[in-house]
């Protein structure tokens, strides 16, 4: 595949024309922060929860390794600063812009997805026990048996929010994005049986996939909350980066759609320019061809008609 330069499509000179064409798809990011603001604010379903079933719900409550301050810091800001790096190397405003875009539209939509199903699931944290009854002493309601809890309401509210996990999710949906991205620029499936490559692939993924892990071994989910949050996420991550790029398998796969859209209109245009100015050629040496053509035949007409001195000088004062 032959070099293409880039230098020449940067964010000065092209970064405001990309943002205009995708004017509408910034104000919908916005929309989806909104969402994901008031579903975070409504309170979820509350799943019944009977005395026997506490007895998986008794472990203990305890923080987070992973802050949730940190999660956009590794899905969001993370994958960003690699972004930011290539566009450095190679200049190109349409993979800086196309990047970001399908990168915060991938978390975005993932956030919403998963708090959507954590409301309307309601499953009970593993840690329920000790956010219902921070006394250690449990109250049933005598007629529907369901738990009464004692606790903050806050911190019980969060106690149904189990299924998925947010964590895992936001984390594979920007770090699944990071890796078919950097799947596509140093071209891992080239034939070339470069395995090496894939070990930079997936090391984002391991990240991940340890967010993931931290979730289940701090009690605030259960193992299918975690399994269901990385599946959720990769196929967000997966349909939002091939909306903006080829697969990475794809001799193209390095750079993104509007990339390559840009070039063919360029050429055409280019074609149809010089398609024109043949046209114009063209036209111009059949106009001086007909113009010595015609200066010909007046010449030659000239010549035959009369030759007399008299005629030529009567011809003459007509003229004038």
């Amino acid at each position: 595949m032959p070099e293409i330069q880039l230098g020449c499509h940067t964010v000065r000179s092209h970064g405001i024309k990309v943002a205009r064409v995708h004017m509408h798809d910034w104000l919908i990011l916005f929309l989806l922060v909104v969402m994901v603001i008031i579903l975070n604010v409504i309170e979820p379903f509350h799943r019944f929860v009977g005395e026997e079933m506490m007895t998986d719900l008794r472990y203990p409550l305890q923080d987070n390794t992973v802050p949730i301050w940190a999660v956009p810091i590794i899905a969001i800001l993370l994958p960003f600063v690699v972004i930011l790096i290539y566009y450095f190397i190679r200049k190109d405003v349409y993979d800086l812009h196309h990047a970001l875009l399908g990168l915060l539209y991938s978390v975005l939509i993932t956030a919403v997805i998963t708090e959507a199903i954590k409301n309307a699931v309601g499953q009970p944290r593993p840690d329920f026990f000790w956010r219902c009854f921070p006394d250690g002493k449990g109250v049933f309601d005598p007629v529907t048996l369901d738990v009464n809890c004692t606790g903050d309401k806050t911190v019980i509210k969060e106690g149904y929010k189990s299924f998925p996990s947010g964590h895992t999710s936001g984390c594979f949906a920007g770090l699944g994005f990071l890796a078919l991205y950097l799947s596509g620029k140093i071209r891992v499936f080239d034939r070339q049986g470069h395995v090496a490559k894939l070990c930079i692939v997936f090391l984002p993924l391991l990240a991940a996939a340890l967010v993931g892990i931290s979730r289940v071994d701090d009690y605030w989910h259960h193992w299918q909350d975690v399994f269901a949050g990385a599946l959720l996420g990769t196929i967000v991550a997966s349909f939002c980066y091939l909306q903006f790029f080829p697969p990475p398998y794809d001799i193209d796969g390095w750079g993104p759609h509007a990339y390559f859209q840009m070039l063919a209109e360029s050429r055409n245009g280019l074609q149809s320019s010089t398609s024109t100015n043949h046209l114009m050629v063209q036209h111009s040496e059949l106009e001086s061809v007909h113009i010595d053509s015609q200066r010909g035949m007046e010449t030659s007409s000239g010549n035959i008609r009369d030759t007399s001195p008299i005629l030529h000088e009567v011809q003459n004062n007509r003229r004038h």
